[in-house]
């Protein structure tokens, strides 16, 4: 509406000029050969207006003209180039979705019509990896480093590839060419740091993780911690044959992360090894306020080599002391008192312990104290038989691998800092238990474990009857028979309870006896002598176990 108005009065406008032109007092001549004419005044302006009309309408259509050849080969090449990132588009949605065959149409179809563009390479590499043709992917990546745009790319591209390949000399020497030519690559930067890291040069690592937090790639809690680990490692790698260093290394990686468990233990170690244990226990108590963990308790109470047991629970109570709610305070403390042999006081440390966490350790250790303070053997074996339906206490693991100590790669994929303290999985029945040279026995639910061998009895013959359970007075004990023709046969009674074991003072021994005709020797029952089992046994552990299957232990 605005618009209509503004031309009306454009219009109005004119009209008025025109009327006015037309009593302005000015005369124009026109004269040419044959002839003169006195036009007004209007009729020489709008013949002015018409013939610069004309003039700009002449003069674009002769541009138009001579412009027309390089028109129409910018319209034909703008249509080439659009249809080409149009298959450009498609091909990388191909390969996004999988269809490694219409990436490859598409990819010939760009790379026929864009030829010089950088994507088309980048297209046609990954078709070729998605149809498993890795020297394909080679070949195109090799193309890009030609070019200083796509040089990164093409590194980065046969980088993946001679890791696929299993190459890793190939792949570790393109990943330091990307790191030398751009520092800033986090990819390059994470290469390297692995590599150097599997090579141990831990200093050239350093360098690395400085680089990448200069470029900050590496937030600052993530670059404190690898830095820790290196100096960590750097010093356990020093420990022996340079201990100044070692201990200068471990301080700093200290420093750095005060709640770094195995920093602190080298430290303390290096200092105690110098004789400097107050600064040691320093170190190892400011961990441990921030981390209590086994390790540090350890070092603490072996600060010194010839402390005695008592002033080693000493040193415990001081721990527990900076950590009083903590259940591993009182695990510390109870390990000391057994040591000790302050039985009441372990007793209730391990109370505690177990209203906090009862783990498969200190249920182990109530059955060492039971077997160390009373000798109680069912005491014992109920305290065994809890360890095994515990929850398991953590430890140091790296890719599913139970460690006996901190290390700073894994041992299966030598990742660095892989090891961490958590607790390891589950591990099944009948499996090893590590660091032990015991086995886990499935036993089966509402049955005790047998012992490999039982004595058998030596009876006297009896008539041939049907086999009869009898109850053998009180006698020595009989030498054991030597089998003839056959083994003893041993006879179980799946109805009847197992009789619980008591002691020679308390009452007399009975066993449960059954006559062979063959032999006329009698077979004891071991369902018999065995105490009742838990309410679900399970695979046996622990030290106590490893006792009680041993020719001195009073379970035989």
């Amino acid at each position: 509406m605005i618009r209509i108005l503004l031309s009306v009065a454009a219009l109005f406008l004119a009209v008025l000029a025109f009327d006015w032109l037309g009593g302005v007092p000015v005369a124009v001549s026109v004269s040419w050969p044959g002839g003169a004419a006195a036009p007004p005044l209007r009729v020489v302006v709008v013949a002015l207006l018409v013939l610069a009309v004309a003039l700009l309408v002449v003069w674009k259509i002769s541009s138009g003209l001579w412009r027309a050849p390089r028109g129409l080969r910018t319209y034909f090449a703008g249509r080439r180039r659009d249809r080409g990132y149009r298959a450009l588009s498609r091909g990388m949605i191909a390969v996004g979705s999988g269809d490694y065959r219409l990436a490859q149409r598409e990819a010939a179809e760009a790379n026929r019509v864009l030829e010089s563009e950088p994507l088309v390479l980048l297209l046609s590499a990954q078709a070729a990896q998605l149809e498993g043709r890795s020297d394909s992917a080679r070949q195109a990546f090799t193309r890009m480093l030609k070019t200083p745009e796509t040089r990164l790319l093409g590194l980065r591209g046969l980088y993946i590839e001679a890791t696929r390949a299993g190459e890793a000399a190939a792949a570790r020497q393109f990943a330091a060419e990307a790191q030398k030519e751009n520092p800033a690559l986090p990819w390059a930067g994470a290469a390297m740091m692995d590599y150097l890291s599997a090579d141990r040069n831990w200093s050239e690592a350093l360098s690395v993780l400085d680089q990448s937090v200069a470029g900050r790639l590496v937030g600052k809690g993530d670059a404190n911690r690898t830095r820790a680990v290196l100096l960590t490692a750097r010093a356990l790698e020093i420990e022996d044959g340079e201990p100044e260093k070692a201990r200068a290394f471990a301080l700093e990686a200290h420093k750095i992360a005060p709640d770094f468990v195995p920093a602190a233990t080298v430290a303390a170690r290096t200092l105690a090894r110098q004789l400097d244990t107050r600064r040691a226990a320093k170190v190892l108590e400011a961990t441990w306020k921030l981390n209590p963990h086994p390790d540090l308790a350890i070092a603490y109470l072996h600060l010194r080599p010839g402390d005695s047991a008592r002033d080693r629970l000493k040193r415990a109570h001081m721990l527990e002391n900076l950590k009083p709610v903590h259940p591993e305070s009182a695990v510390t403390v109870a390990r000391a008192a057994l040591d000790a042999r302050e039985f009441t006081l372990a007793r209730e440390a391990l109370a505690k312990a177990l209203r906090q966490a009862p783990t498969e350790r200190v249920c182990l250790m109530m059955a060492e104290l039971e077997e160390s303070e009373s000798g109680d053997v069912g005491r014992v074996r109920e305290w065994l038989a809890r360890a095994v339906r515990a929850p398991r206490d953590s430890a140091w693991t790296a890719d599913g691998l139970v460690l006996d100590a901190w290390q700073p790669l894994s041992p299966l994929s030598g990742r660095l800092d892989a090891v961490e303290w958590r607790v390891p999985a589950e591990r099944e029945i009948g499996e090893a238990i590590d660091g032990n040279d015991l086995a886990v026995i499935a036993a089966k639910p509402h049955q005790p474990t047998i012992p490999e061998a039982l004595p058998v009895v030596e009876a006297k013959e009896t008539p041939a009857a049907p086999p009869s359970v009898v109850e053998l007075e009180e006698q020595p004990p009989a030498p054991v028979a030597e089998p003839k023709d056959e083994p003893p046969v041993v006879q179980e009674k799946a109805e009847a309870p197992p009789l619980p074991i008591i002691s020679k003072e308390q009452a007399k021994p009975t066993a449960t006896v059954t006559p062979t005709p063959a032999t006329g020797s009698v077979a004891v029952d071991p369902l018999a002598v065995l105490p009742p089992p838990p309410d679900d046994p399970g695979p046996a552990n622990g030290k106590g176990l490893a006792r009680s299957l041993t020719p001195e232990s009073p379970f035989s």
